[in-house]
């Protein structure tokens, strides 16, 4: 099902890191190996979701103890589909922004513009310690992540560029072929909940990702980047996590989320919250993503539960017009069993989402 220009998106995280997406001894039918996710990717793109994201981990922990590298993964995801965009992560600090300009610059080509960037300024400061790769502080990893993508964006979309930053530096560097999308340059996402984030999105990203949230808490992001981006005379967009459980009825998918909790991994979701923790309380305001999540909302990396897709497919897709209205432009999706449902979601979720949009457009003409 192809969606309009103004419907809301979707996108699916990439299972490339292995032990799911949730942190629980719970059965996922899910597995972090090619065969599958070349599956998967199909599926998804069969049933309505235009954008796949590959994770970026370079050690194990966590619950993920196998991880496949992003850019690499997604090409194969990109040679195995004709329509799904897949959104590489990459981490400043391992990655050059030359490297991966080149990188993404011939996987566009290779796809047809079908490859994007998710920029991940960083919150695992052991995975960093065990590269030996510097840990910077707070607000310094966003600003080496402007640094980053405005490096991107005149690598892609200048010759001869020259930046003298205080993290990279570039002298009369052309790149060629540059990326085949020239809408100016291949898609440039970024996450993050602190204002340091917010900001640098304002300024240089495309897209903005934030975890999962209440309707009433993405309105107060989505509001204060739009603002801060207008002043800039910037626009941004803005994908929300949402960790989904679609059922015939309310009953089996509060069950399936109980199921979940219950069978939680106390120890890794617990090490999971100090460190993603440590990274927000550094942030000059103190907080950042995680900060106020509980043991419950941890068990799913990125807050997934609390932005409450969690029940029959009306429910799910009133819900998601509802994130829709706050200005939600996509949403983020991670599932238990993916094959499944994935394909429950494009035949029961997504005509709902839909029909629903049509009717507010209806109402508003």
């Amino acid at each position: 099902m192809s969606s309009k220009k103004d419907d809301i998106k979707f996108a699916y995280w990439v299972p490339n890191v292995s032990g799911g997406l949730v942190v629980s001894k719970i059965e996922q039918r899910t597995s972090w190996d090619i065969v599958y996710n070349i599956k998967l990717a199909q599926l998804a793109e069969q049933n309505g979701f235009e954008y796949a994201l590959s994770q970026i981990r370079f050690t194990a922990g966590y619950g993920a103890e196998f991880q496949h590298e992003p850019v690499a993964f997604s090409h194969a995801l990109l040679a195995a589909t004709t329509k799904l965009k897949v959104i590489a992560a990459i981490l400043p600090g391992p990655w050059n922004p030359a490297v991966a300009a080149k990188q993404l610059a011939t996987i566009d080509q290779l796809t047809k513009g079908r490859v994007a960037i998710n920029v991940v300024s960083g919150w695992f400061k052991g995975e960093f310690q065990a590269i030996g790769e510097p840990w910077l502080e707070h607000d310094e990893r966003y600003r080496r992540s402007e640094e980053f993508i405005r490096a991107l964006k005149g690598i892609w979309t200048t010759d001869n560029f020259t930046f003298k930053g205080d993290f990279y530096r570039f002298h009369d560097y052309t790149l060629k072929p540059k990326p085949y999308n020239t809408n100016p340059h291949p898609e440039i996402f970024q996450g993050g909940s602190s204002r340091a984030a917010r900001d640098m999105a304002s300024r240089v990203s495309d897209w903005y990702f934030t975890n999962g949230n209440t309707v009433e808490g993405i309105k107060a992001q989505v509001d204060d980047i739009r603002a801060k981006a207008a002043a800039n005379g910037h626009q941004v967009k803005v994908g929300v996590n949402a960790f989904i459980i679609a059922r015939d009825t309310e009953e089996e998918a509060r069950a399936v989320l109980k199921e979940i909790i219950d069978k939680a991994d106390p120890e890794a979701v617990n090490a999971f919250g100090d460190a993603a923790k440590q990274a927000g309380k550094a942030s000059p305001e103190g907080e950042g993503n995680w900060a106020k999540s509980t043991f419950e909302d941890l068990v799913q990396y990125n807050d997934g539960f609390k932005t409450n897709l969690i029940g029959t497919p009306q429910q799910i897709a009133e819900r998601i017009v509802a994130l829709k209205a706050v200005g939600v432009d996509l949403v983020l999706s991670a599932f238990l069993h993916f094959h499944e449902e994935v394909a429950y979601f494009g035949e029961k979720v997504l005509p709902l989402v839909r029909e629903l949009e049509q009717k507010q457009v209806a109402l508003a003409a």
